[in-house]
């Protein structure tokens, strides 16, 4: 090995080229050719001219643990430049001499230095930079820190248990906050939890959840959170409040690690209202998650939290809350008092339009509060009937027009004409209304009419209008059903045949019969003359 390292030595003259004294530094340091010619030689070539070869003879350095260059590789640290890091690492690799060097070197060397010691010391894997790794993080300089942990990470895979128990019996101690003198900075007690977690170290699960709630900064509870993944399985009753905490936080750095360890847990009537509790969260996936564990839990408060949903403004989370709420048997009802409870149109607009697409699949006794309270408001004259009557007609629309043709039916027969109207102009606009229903609307109105003969009048008279159209389609059965609503009184067909008599086509035939009936009814009063004169001046005698 002499004889070799000797001609390999020769290859090193400057007269060389570049290439070959490279490859030169490069061998020896593989070989472990390591005596003290090699070492003068290698020292003497930190001064060479070509950067490349010093990089290569910092490097070889290191490797083969050559003291004597400790001077000069703490220079180049110092200096800082692109021989700095490479120095730092070299120098960290000889011992404790090197790793006290860049200790005393630390606070005397500008920031982007410290990250190369940093960096040096937790990768150099020597007893004393260990320890001197662990102080590094105690240390102000964020970026110094960040440095030291991603190194001590980077080792852990391959320390033995030994090495893994001092490291964290040194971290833990680190983490105490009641026995440290001074705290740690938020910087320092972030690395400290990703240290822990990452050594896998079973005592230091109370240390993670206690680091998860203020006044701990965002960024330790984060990194606390993420590490207690895999402690996680079965929490006390104080760690799920805490989760449940963290879970409804507005900054999703906190909310997403709590919702991944949430997600694997069962839901039990203990814990539901802190379930619950997740529906009121700002972020939506934590919403979502909550409506995916508790959304198929058929139960007033389970229903009561999904209708609120309904005016959140993200349109997936409505149509899924709608979802679940039509399957659950107190969803429905839930929807159902929110819509008759509604204090507005709008908002009973937005209950009914919510629930038109499945309302079909309602139970046929869920319509008859509906039509009652639909009953109520229309006969108020409130806007609240519309999305009532809307619905009710897309669960049932034959339903719908049997129980308004009934209830119009018996406001007409307790001689309540102006409330029968409003249940049979809603049958009128029914383009497939029956001669029946338009019947008893144009006779409703009839009987409520100011009656007044003057052509104007007449001309701005529903009722009349609605008579005028029916005589158009008349087969025979006008006059017989008029005959047949023995409630009309004699002035009102008085006022239809003399309205009838004065128009065109069909309707006087309407008319003379309509004034013959009047003239039977009441032959000797003021009606029955009237309906005579009215017979001859209009020339239907």
């Amino acid at each position: 090995m002499q004889i070799a390292s000797t001609k390999l030595l020769r290859l090193l003259d400057a007269d060389q080229p570049l290439e070959v004294r490279c490859a030169v530094v490069l061998v020896l340091g593989e070989v472990g050719a390591k005596d003290a010619t090699v070492s003068k030689t290698l020292c003497e070539l930190l001064q060479d001219e070509q950067l490349a070869l010093r990089l290569q003879v910092v490097k070889t350095i290191g490797k083969l643990k050559i003291e004597p260059a400790l001077p000069q590789l703490v220079a180049r640290v110092e200096k800082g430049g692109e021989e700095a890091e490479l120095a730092a690492h070299a120098a960290a690799r000889l011992g404790a001499k090197g790793t006290a060097a860049l200790q005393d070197l630390m606070h005397h060397v500008a920031p982007g230095v410290r990250r190369y010691i940093a960096a040096a010391l937790a990768s150099a894997g020597t007893a004393s930079s260990e320890n001197a790794t662990l102080g590094v993080l105690v240390d102000r300089d964020a970026a110094v820190v960040e440095s030291a942990v991603r190194s001590l990470i980077g080792q852990i895979p391959s320390l033995s248990a030994a090495q893994k128990k001092a490291w964290a019996d040194h971290i833990l101690q680190l983490a105490d906050r009641k026995k440290s003198k001074t705290p740690l900075a938020p910087v320092s007690e972030a690395a400290v939890v990703r240290l822990l977690a990452a050594l896998d170290d079973p005592r230091a699960e109370p240390v993670l959840w206690g680091c998860i709630l203020p006044p701990h900064p965002p960024e330790v509870r984060a990194a606390a959170l993420q590490a207690l993944g895999k402690w996680s399985e079965a929490p006390n009753k104080e760690q799920l409040k805490r989760l449940f905490t963290c879970a409804a936080e507005r900054d999703f750095r906190l909310a997403a690690p709590a919702l991944a360890i949430l997600n694997r847990l069962s839901v039990n009537e203990r814990s539901l209202p802190d379930w619950l509790s997740l529906f009121d969260a700002p972020d939506m996936a934590v919403r979502r998650m909550a409506l995916e564990k508790l959304g198929d839990r058929d139960s007033p408060a389970v229903a009561e939290a999904l209708l609120q949903q309904l005016n959140h403004s993200d349109r997936e989370l409505r149509d899924a809350a709608l979802a679940r709420l039509a399957k659950l048997e107190a969803g429905r009802k839930a929807l159902t008092a929110a819509l008759l409870d509604a204090d507005s149109a709008d908002r009973t607009w937005q209950m009914a339009k919510a629930q038109a697409s499945f309302v079909k699949d309602y139970p046929a006794k869920w319509r008859e509060p509906v039509f009652d309270k639909a009953s109520e408001y229309l006969e108020a004259g409130d806007r609240r009937a519309d999305p009532l009557l809307f619905l009710l007609r897309e669960a049932d629309p034959a339903e719908l027009r049997d129980r308004l043709e009934q209830r119009a039916l018996a406001w007409r027969k307790k001689k309540d004409y102006g409330t029968a109207l409003l249940y049979l102009r809603l049958l009128g606009r029914d383009p497939a209304c029956g001669l029946a229903i338009r019947l008893e609307l144009a006779a409703c109105g009839l009987r409520i009419s100011g009656k007044d003969l003057a052509a104007d009048a007449r001309a701005a008279d529903p009722c009349l209008q609605q008579f005028t159209h029916l005589t158009q389609q008349d087969d025979g059965q006008l006059v017989e059903q008029v005959e047949k609503m023995k409630w009309l009184e004699p002035e009102d067909l008085y006022y239809l045949g003399f309205h009838l008599a004065e128009q065109p086509g069909r309707a006087r035939k309407v008319a003379e019969q309509v004034l013959h009936l009047v003239a039977k009814r009441s032959p000797r009063s003021k009606m029955g003359q009237a309906a005579k004169s009215k017979l001859r001046s209009a020339g239907l005698e």
